[in-house]
């Protein structure tokens, strides 16, 4: 998509769900003369015409396509044309939920989401449990599980309204240019204040601020020469979507057995116009974690097989397994960006941190990094001062510090406590798990952690 305009206030490398919200966030900010930010968002992937909110057939056709997409929903298939969203699911803390429904995205996903009323915790084999339910808490959900095409849908439609947003698409950044260039030139020079970007497509873009939105394999990261310490958890998460005989009642289950970690997430009702057979709370998304040389066995089972052996492992919580969806396997890693900001630029979402799914926070630590990116582009406006000055990155990178520390060491901590056959560890952690029912402070501040305060 080639764009006239090249000089922006901020450019958003990535459009997927980091780099549309970040849009979102920033499109209504003004500046002193009382203008909009100019944003300009670089995303390799077009998004579809479905996932920007556009109607491309007649109400009909688009009402069989709903319920075509409505019951892909049940079996994990993919049926769009595009990989800007995947088909994983996500578990929304309270606090991503409300800044959703600030940003006016949650209108659109409020039927499709499921929330969790109560989580339940268990040690197959063992006798250690804990339950931790929303009322407890003061609040009536704990949290929220939705497809992730639905959230990157929703905003797409938001931003799709938003005329100071510029999509640079299907494009990508194949190089930076920063103070100091030794470029001939001219058009490549970046001045004191801005930062240039040279585009696949051969165009070059100005900003005073770029916000590398790019994921874990950040192509911004990589140019501004930023360095990441990287662990492999030997695991690998398969993920699928299952119904079950009995309701999941609103409640999300985390399972710790031999084979790993298997977290139970309900889901919201199929539309009435599904043709599959799946009755009232039944659905759920399923994240096992198992070792990568178990990935080949588990894959090459038939879905008979697969439904019994899930059921062997994650008991009878639910009842018989009914229904299980396409199966897919990804590796998992800790990520962490040696540095969050550079010159004019700031690392956001997983370009700065991919962390292990056992607690469900990798969407929301990103979310968090969003909403502290907003507010200080916000102050720096008001002040009229420059938004991608070193002060205001800095203070970005030192704010997100400890939300970040906290997160990583508390998923790295569980990934460690329960993946672990050493019998003095499990002791532990049984007894760990029936004193967090009894002993409120650290109940409370473990759930605090996960609803996003």
């Amino acid at each position: 998509m080639k764009n006239k305009r090249n000089t922006f206030d901020i450019i958003i490398s990535g459009g997927g769900l980091s780099g549309s919200l970040m849009a979102l966030s920033l499109a209504d900010l003004k500046k002193a003369d009382g203008s909009l930010l100019s944003i300009a968002i670089v995303e390799a992937t077009k998004p579809t015409a479905t996932e920007r909110g556009e109607q491309e057939t007649t109400p009909t056709e688009s009402a069989q396509c709903n319920a075509v997409n409505k019951e892909s929903r049940v079996s994990g298939k993919d049926n769009s044309t595009s990989s800007l969203f995947d088909a994983r699911v996500l578990a929304l803390s309270h606090g991503s939920a409300s800044y959703l429904k600030k940003m006016g995205v949650w209108q659109h996903l409020s039927s499709d989401a499921c929330a969790i009323e109560k989580i339940d915790i268990s040690d197959k084999g063992y006798y250690g449990k804990a339950r931790i339910e929303a009322q407890e808490h003061g609040v009536s959900a704990l949290g929220y599980v939705i497809e992730m095409a639905l959230i990157g849908q929703a905003q797409l439609k938001e931003l799709a309204s938003k005329n100071n947003i510029h999509w640079f698409t299907p494009d990508s950044i194949v190089d930076i240019h920063w103070q100091g260039s030794t470029l001939n030139s001219d058009e490549l020079k970046a001045s004191t204040e801005q930062v240039a970007v040279v585009l696949g497509s051969e165009q070059i873009l100005h900003a005073n601020l770029l916000l590398a939105c790019d994921g874990v394999n950040s192509p911004c990261r990589k140019l501004a020469g930023i360095k990441t310490n990287h662990s492999d958890y030997q695991q690998v998460a398969l993920i699928t979507n299952v119904a079950t005989k009995n309701s999941h009642q609103h409640k999300a289950f985390e399972r710790f057995t031999k084979s790993g970690p298997i977290a139970m997430l309900p889901l919201a009702k199929l539309s009435s116009q599904s043709r599959i057979d799946v009755s009232g709370d039944s659905r759920c998304s399923l994240v096992w974690t198992m070792l990568p040389e178990q990935r080949e066995e588990i894959l090459a089972l038939s879905d008979h097989d697969f439904k019994q052996t899930l059921e062997r492992e994650f008991g009878s919580w639910l009842g018989e397994i009914t229904h299980v969806g396409k199966r897919n396997v990804f590796p998992l890693v800790l990520l962490q960006a040696e540095q969050q900001t550079y010159h004019r630029m700031a690392l956001i979402g997983n370009a700065s941190h991919t962390i292990h799914p056992i607690a469900g926070q990798g969407f929301n630590l990103g979310l968090r990094d969003v909403q502290q990116m907003r507010e200080l582009i916000e102050k720096s406006l008001q002040e009229q001062k420059d938004i991608g000055r070193f002060a205001s990155l800095n203070e970005y990178a030192q704010k997100r510090q400890q939300d970040q520390k906290q997160v990583i060491q508390l998923t790295d901590s569980l990934v460690t406590l329960f993946s672990n056959d050493f019998m003095p560890l499990v002791a532990g952690r049984n007894v760990g798990l029936k004193v967090m029912n009894y002993f409120s402070p650290i109940k409370n501040t473990l759930v605090n952690k996960l609803m996003g305060y």
